[in-house]
């Protein structure tokens, strides 16, 4: 097939571009680049020229961008460069200097998609380079998805050439009679993607001379296996999960009545950074007692008795703060309202976990709210006797984040008043000698794991 028809085709079946609608394209100079431009102006398309200089190739660098420039202003299309210093952007972020390029030259198209109002950034992509992906995802490791290449669209990036072999480039080109520069690091194997372009599918192709055509079958095959898998995953996952303030519970019975435990928990946890071992790990504990804790760096999952909890990985000792007779409200660390009124016999009495009432003139100010600590106690609502915070968590069966969670109001004479959200101190409760009240009410509620409900 003709590669201009087959690049309007894959606009026209993915919808990439509107009719109209105004692309910012990256263009470095290259055979993949120029052809990607000169279709898209022969298809009628409003182009904004971007280049960028990353300076990594010295004089042939500045070659580069006086190219791209000549070029713009061959076609008469507006016309737009940058500079970038890539190698101390690399290193100040610590990251390989193809990530530092990939970085800036994103963010840049970005702003210059809303400087020109621009509908999509487009790219020069193509089959090779979606096959060299996932050789690379393959050498590396991955899941399926790992596996279906690079796609035609993905945010505000689109690739039109994503259908086209470098062959067909090349041809193209030829044929039209264009222009290009060649860049020399191309040829060097330095780079992991130019070892697998210049020595390993050479190699592959010895065995198999139709390898690149082989390959991107094998692609488009799993892209449609990758839709089946990846909705059935996404049922499962509503089944046996919960989000629940700010948490995510995944059931351990329902996950172990799954076909593959290990298969459903990885796509789970790999969106919170959970690698492929500590998965492995989880998965072998499931029967183990409760109080088990992982860690990906920036999450936590809890092993409890029911569920795998999973939390963002945060420093569980934020500052308190202190409420004087005049505090009406606070927002920090947490959301307190004070309200105070008069009790009669009219008076009624929250029941509410999440807002009490409290008999004003037993409590010394000023009262300080805080995080609970080892050696806590306070008499629970309705008995006499004193009880440790922590017994009292274990029997309302709070796991392990449920109670780093807890926060509790202290009179100035260091007694317990209030565990927000779960139980008043018997001894501020109201009687019928109470004449002022204190409300104190609470944005959120604490509550013990109650199963599915």
């Amino acid at each position: 097939m003709e590669t201009l028809k087959k690049v309007r085709d894959l606009i026209e079946i993915h919808h990439l571009i509107s009719p109209n609608s105004r692309l910012i394209v990256g263009v470095s100079g290259g055979i993949d680049s120029v052809v990607l431009l000169h279709i898209l102006r022969k298809l009628n398309y409003d182009c904004v020229v971007a280049h960028c200089n990353f300076h990594l190739r010295a004089a042939e660098s500045d070659r580069d961008e006086k190219f791209v420039a000549d070029l713009a202003k061959k076609y008469n299309l507006t016309y737009r460069n940058i500079d970038f210093d890539t190698l101390n952007y690399a290193k100040h972020h610590k990251v390989s200097i193809e990530m530092a390029a990939r970085e800036l030259r994103y963010t840049w198209f970005g702003q210059l998609m809303k400087d020109f109002g621009a509908e999509s950034i487009a790219v020069a992509h193509h089959a090779d380079d979606s096959i060299e992906t996932v050789l690379m995802n393959l050498v590396r490791g991955t899941g399926l998805k790992g596996l279906t290449g690079i796609k035609p669209h993905s945010g505000d990036v689109i690739r039109p050439l994503i259908n086209c072999t470098r062959e067909e480039i090349e041809r193209y080109a030829q044929k039209n009679e264009l222009s290009y520069v060649f860049d020399s690091s191309n040829a060097s194997s330095d780079y992991l993607r130019n070892r697998f372009r210049n020595e390993i599918i050479p190699l592959l192709a010895e065995i198999n001379p139709s390898i690149h055509q082989t390959l991107f079958e094998t692609i488009n095959r799993l892209n449609g296996t990758w839709k089946i898998y990846d909705k059935n995953i996404r049922e499962i996952t509503q089944e046996i999960t919960l989000a629940k303030d700010k948490h995510l519970y995944i059931s351990i019975e329902k996950l172990k009545q799954q076909a593959d435990v290990f298969t459903i928990l990885y796509e789970i946890l790999q969106h919170y950074q959970f690698n492929n071992d500590t998965v492995e790990i989880i998965c072998k504990n499931l029967d183990n007692n409760p109080g088990l804790l992982f860690f990906s760096g920036t999450y936590c999952l809890l092993k409890d008795r029911e569920y795998l909890i999973v939390t963002e990985n945060t420093n569980n000792y934020e500052s308190g703060a202190q409420l004087t007779p005049e505090t009406v409200e606070i927002q920090s660390p947490i959301s307190l309202r004070i309200l105070k009124k008069t009790y009669d016999n009219q008076f009624k009495i929250s029941k509410e976990p999440n807002c009490v009432h409290i008999d004003a003139d037993k409590i010394k100010f000023p009262i300080t709210l805080r995080r609970w600590q080892a050696g806590d106690t306070f008499c629970p609502f309705g008995m006499n006797q004193h009880k440790k915070i922590s017994d009292f968590f274990i029997d309302e069966k709070l796991n392990r984040f449920q109670k780093n969670k807890a926060w509790i109001l202290v009179s100035d004479d260091n007694q317990v008043v209030w565990i927000v959200g779960l139980r008043l101190d018997n001894r501020f409760r109201i009687t019928e000698t109470t004449k002022n009240i204190l409300e104190i009410s609470y944005k959120e509620i604490l509550q013990p794991e109650t199963g599915d409900n």
